[in-house]
Order: C-alpha cells, then sequence, then structure tokens
C-alpha cells in the first residue's frame, strides 16, 4: 500500500515547523508589511531587533576564544597559525582596495549624484552627530593599540574582539608548549565549553524570526518605501557594484579551490536571509563559523579568518564609502581630480579598517575623508542620512560572502582545507564524518533524497550531530 501523500496545507506547515529559512522568509514579508500599514506601531519593535543582537553578540568572543585554542592546540604547529594570519592580512587588503577602486570606477561612470545641485549650508549636520554619537574613528596607531588587552576579562566584557583573538592564540602558544602531559584537563574542558555555547546558539536562532519582524517593521517604519525612488541611481549603483564584486569573489574562490560561490550561498541560505532581515553579519557569525567547519575548513584557519575579517575585510562598506564619497562630491558641485580620488582610496584604506562596532562608522569614515580632501564639506555627508540604511543589505551580504571566501582561499592556500568534504557538503552529498566540527560523527543528507530527508544547511543538520558514524553509512547504503 503506497504511503499517503500530506495535503499542501500540512506540508507548509512541516516547511514552516523545520525550515529556519522559511520562518525567517515570513518573518521578513510580515515586517515590511507591519512597518508599511502601522509605521508608528512599527517603530516600537526594535527592542526585538537590538534583542537578539545582543543575545547573538553574548557568545562571540567566548565561541572565538574556544575555537581558536582548540585549532591551534590541535594543528600543533604555531608557525602555520602565523602564516595564515599573513596570509589573511594580505588578501584582506587585496580584496578591499579592490572594492574601493570598483566604487570609485562606478562612481565615475555613472555619476550618481551629477545634477544635484545642493547647497551644503542648507543640510542639517546635526542628525549626523546624533548619528554617530559624536565619536570618533581610531588612528592607525590607535586602532593597534587598542587591539591589545589590558585585561584578560575586560575583552570578553567588552567584546573586543581582536583581543580575544590575541588571548586565544597566547593561550593556545601556551597548550602547545606546555604539552597534553603537563595540562592534560585543559583541552578537553575548552572542547567542552565549545559544544556548550554552541548549544546556546541553537538555543537563540529559535528567535531569529522575531527577531528578522522587529528589524523589518522599524525599517519600513522610519524610512518608507519612497526613499527608494528619491536615491534611485545610487541605489542601484550600489548594488549594480556590489553584485559585480561579488561575480569576481565567485571566479577567485573558483580559481582557488574549485568550490562554487553559488552553491556556497545555498548552503548558508539560512545565514544570509538573517543577515539581511537583522542587518547584521555579527547575528550569524557562530552559525557561518560552525558550517565553514563542517564543510572541509580547518578549526584553526575558520577561527582566526573569520573573526579578523570582521575588522580587516569590509568589502561591501568599503564599496559603500568609495561611491558615496564621489556621490557627495558630484551633488555639491565639487570635480575631484585623479589626484584627489587616489587620496580618497589611501585614506578609506585606512579608516575603513578601525570602522567594526563603532556606531555611525561610515559616517565618519565619510567625513574623514571630506576632511582629508579640503575640497567637499563635511557636512554634506548628510545627504546620505535618508539611505544609509536602505545600503545595510548590499553592505551585510557582500562582507559576509567576502569573508567566507578569504577563509576558504586562505585555507585552501595553508592546506588547511579537505576540498573534497567541502564539495561533497556544497553539492549536497551524504557526508559521514569523524569530526564535523560539532564533536561528534554528523551526516548530512541530499536535498531529495527522500520525504523524512533532512537537507543541507536546514535547521535540523545539528540534530544529525547525534547519529553514529556506522549508522550514517547503514543509512547511506539504503538511499543509494
Amino acid at each position: 500500500m503506497p504511503p499517503s501523500v500530506p495535503s499542501p496545507s500540512r506540508r507548509v506547515a512541516r516547511i514552516l515547523r523545520t525550515s529556519l529559512f522559511a520562518q525567517v522568509a515570513c518573518a521578513l514579508v510580515l515586517g515590511i508589511v507591519v512597518g508599511k500599514l502601522w509605521p508608528d506601531v512599527a517603530t516600537d519593535l526594535q527592542p526585538l531587533g537590538d534583542g537578539f543582537t545582543r543575545l547573538i553578540k553574548t557568545i562571540i568572543s567566548p565561541l572565538v576564544f574556544c575555537v581558536v585554542v582548540v585549532g591551534i592546540a590541535k594543528a600543533g604547529d604555531l608557525k602555520a597559525f602565523g602564516r595564515i594570519g599573513l596570509k589573511a592580512l594580505i588578501w584582506f587588503e587585496v580584496a578591499s582596495t579592490l572594492a574601493l577602486i570598483i566604487g570609485l570606477v562606478a562612481a565615475n561612470v555613472v555619476q550618481p549624484g551629477s545634477g544635484m545641485n545642493v547647497d551644503p549650508s542648507t543640510l542639517n549636520t546635526s542628525a549626523v552627530d546624533a548619528k554617530t554619537g559624536g565619536g570618533s574613528l581610531p588612528s592607525t596607531t590607535e586602532f593597534i593599540v587598542n587591539a591589545i588587552p589590558t585585561s584578560f576579562i575586560g575583552a570578553f566584557a567588552e567584546n573586543e574582539l581582536l583581543q580575544v583573538l590575541i588571548l586565544a592564540c597566547l593561550v593556545g602558544a601556551a597548550l602547545l608548549h606546555l604539552g597534553h602531559t603537563k595540562v592534560p584537563q585543559v583541552l578537553p574542558a575548552i572542547e567542552q565549553a565549545q559544544e556548550i555555547i554552541f548549544a546556546v546558539v541553537g538555543f537563540i536562532m529559535r528567535l531569529a524570526p522575531i527577531a528578522v519582524f522587529g528589524a523589518m517593521a522599524v525599517l519600513i517604519g522610519q524610512y518608507g518605501l519612497g526613499v527608494i525612488e528619491t536615491y534611485a541611481k545610487l541605489i542601484i549603483l550600489c548594488y549594480a557594484a556590489a553584485a559585480f564584486f561579488i561575480v569576481l569573489l565567485a571566479v577567485a574562490l573558483k580559481m582557488v579551490t574549485g568550490l562554487s560561490l553559488w552553491k556556497f550561498l545555498r548552503y548558508i541560505r539560512e545565514e544570509m536571509l538573517l543577515a539581511l532581515g537583522t542587518a547584521s553579519t555579527e547575528s550569524v557569525m557562530p552559525r557561518v563559523m560552525q558550517k565553514l567547519r563542517k564543510a572541509g575548513a580547518r578549526d584553526d584557519a575558520v577561527g582566526l579568518v573569520l573573526p579578523t575579517g570582521y575588522s580587516f575585510n569590509l568589502d561591501g562598506a568599503s564599496l559603500y564609502l568609495s561611491i558615496g564619497t564621489l556621490f557627495i562630491s558630484q551633488a555639491v558641485g565639487v570635480d575631484l581630480s585623479l589626484s584627489q580620488q587616489i587620496t580618497v582610496v589611501l585614506v578609506l584604506m585606512l579608516t575603513s579598517k578601525g570602522m567594526a562596532g563603532i556606531p555611525g562608522s561610515a559616517f565618519l569614515a565619510l567625513s574623514a575623508t571630506a576632511s582629508s580632501l579640503g575640497a567637499i564639506p563635511a557636512g554634506a555627508v548628510a545627504l546620505l542620512l535618508g539611505v544609509d540604511r536602505i545600503m545595510d543589505s548590499m553592505r551585510v551580504v557582500t562582507n559576509l560572502l567576502g569573508n567566507c571566501v578569504a577563509v576558504f582561499a586562505v585555507s585552501r592556500w595553508e592546506g588547511a582545507l579537505d576540498t573534497d568534504k567541502a564539495k561533497r557538503v556544497l553539492d549536497g552529498e551524504i557526508v559521514p564524518t569523524a569530526d564535523d566540527g560539532a564533536g561528534d560523527p554528523a551526516a548530512t543528507e541530499a536535498p531529495g533524497a527522500g520525504a523524512s530527508e533532512t537537507p543541507v544547511g536546514s535547521d535540523s543538520d545539528d540534530k544529525l550531530a547525534a547519529v553514529p558514524a556506522q549508522s550514517a553509512k547503514e543509512s547511506a547504503s539504503e538511499v543509494s
């Protein structure tokens, strides 16, 4: 007797119950509807998104510390870890500089601000001060000094990722120096703490749809959809330049590792949609780290490259800053020479490195760039106040993909990537492993393998970590 086919309504209900992607997508649509129809109510939903982001931030620092320490200790080679860091910085600098140049070329060709003829004296610069909170970007020296921790606990309490990375490197190096015989219980304890943190991440991620609903409702409620018409030319240019840069990332990833960026996008589709909905890459860092490890990247490479990229590899922000600078100059009628545009690239190469975690950092970087040129009124950055939030989606996607590609590329460069495993995971094949990064043997299931099977990247993939390796092999035989 053939099994009964569930009704469409039951299938939809099952998808909504089990798929984080479907839940977040529905929350995204509902947020847009609520923000459009009831903007006054929508603005009161800000705590939903902020609360979720706060919860995620509480576990990022301890997670990064555990992953890096375990990665160094298991790799057993501190020199290799240093090479990974150096190669990552080289990749970051090349990628972010390329993004700046692409932005400048695009803005010169399209001229998004030409014909606006804005008088800077008529702009309300107090709104920029409110956006930035009166802060300032650190100088290069300050940035380097601030990366050095002054307190072990303080680095975690203040969520300073670079400081946590330095502490993790020191602890990992100490474990290698002392050896497992002198401190036999320390590494297992850190590994167990790592498993606890990943479990906490799983709990918090259940709140993701609520966070996306609140964040999207606030966005539409505050800014509406009319801003898209006003700044259509600039918005289209920024997103087109980002799409071109992502194509270049796809080509680079294919050439260096043989992996497909489009398959990787499908693999992290839930995290990408969540990052879009919350306008934050931090909200998905723990999940992305876990998925990169499951896709064959070694722990030490993931633990060092991805968090460092959050401070050094802001490709989307670089695109936006270079286009935004020329947009402002064109809008106020200032024609920047070639030498001045080269200055823009040089200044943004420095200021973009200190942007992470600073309120209104894009406006601070734009103001610093305008001041260094001496030709653009610093108050003219207020022109971008209305469109800045719309650009978050472009920045988030580009930043996240840029950092993930960097992890794969640097891992391959250093021999820290299991390319065969990565291809099989991204292709959606069954991959029985002895260590998938979750602590236990796991298997990921190919889409369409059966009605009861779970697609790679779904919410249930972590539950599969409890399946013994032998059972996974038997299941693979049954499917085939």
